[in-house]
């Protein structure tokens, strides 16, 4: 399978792309490149292979949740420019 020069300027019309030739002409061959790799692709015997879910074996491989205070709420504001008691005070965003 091999595409054109006119389909080129199509799909790049239809992605807002604008070639020069000379890139044109690399795009096509890019293209044609990847064309004819699915075409050989598509004379592999895949009958037996079951379709792929994952990447790997491995699912959900995540740490547990564990609850824990890392900072208290007085380091906290020490942190802060301005406070008032309990709260940190940032400027007024809302009239």
């Amino acid at each position: 399978m091999s595409t054109d020069i006119q389909t080129i300027r199509k799909i790049a019309h239809l992605a807002r792309l604008e070639f020069n030739e000379e890139k044109e002409q690399e795009v096509l061959q890019d293209l044609n490149k990847i064309l004819n790799w699915v075409d050989q692709l598509r004379e592999l015997d895949t009958e037996s292979v079951e379709p792929l879910i994952h990447m790997s074996e491995e699912v959900n491989v995540l740490r547990e949740d564990e609850v824990r205070n890392t900072i208290s709420h007085e380091q906290a504001l020490l942190n802060a420019p301005k406070k008032d008691s309990d709260y940190f005070r940032v400027p007024k965003v809302l009239e």
